[in-house]
């Protein structure tokens, strides 16, 4: 049997495109990104959660030196999330990064660690948590499920 599968995502030239409501989540992220813990790959990620209930919460990347140790932005914030307002709903996830393992104009994609786990809050939550991706040069990828950065995730059907 043969079966398609289309993702769907919006593409911005800036994130000054984004909703009104939306844009200031980039400051924060960037801002939060700055504090990131990064000394060996000097690669920082911030991440913006907004929570159904309007709590907003932040998390970078902390690097450790026993690598596989440290945690990537996306995960601090949504492991956060699921310990202090379980039950809540993620509605917003917004990532920026900074630093040279990406070209500026490139999309920062969350690791497949990270795609799981938001599959998986998704899958937990019952509602689509909508993601964007916003570059260093300020190009911005929308989408509106999180599972479309992972079609096929672990456990789930």
């Amino acid at each position: 049997m043969q079966k398609q599968l289309v993702i769907s995502y919006q593409e911005l030239a800036h994130w000054s495109e984004l909703p009104a409501a939306e844009q200031p989540l980039v400051a924060k992220a960037q801002s939060i990104c700055a504090q990131a813990y990064a000394p060996y790959s000097q690669f920082k990620v911030g991440a913006v959660l907004v929570l159904e209930n309007g709590v907003e919460i932040t998390g970078n990347n902390q690097e450790n030196i026993a690598y596989p140790s440290g945690l990537c932005a996306e995960r601090v914030a949504l492991f956060y999330a699921g310990a202090q307002y379980p039950g809540v709903a993620v509605e917003t996830l917004l990532i920026v990064a900074a630093g040279d393992l990406i070209q500026p104009d490139d999309c920062l994609s969350p690791c497949g660690s990270c795609r799981q786990v938001i599959a998986e809050s998704e899958f937990r939550q019952e509602k689509p948590m909508k993601v964007i991706l916003v570059s260093q040069s300020g190009r911005t990828f929308v989408f509106e499920r999180g599972t479309d950065l992972l079609v096929f995730p672990f456990g789930m059907h």
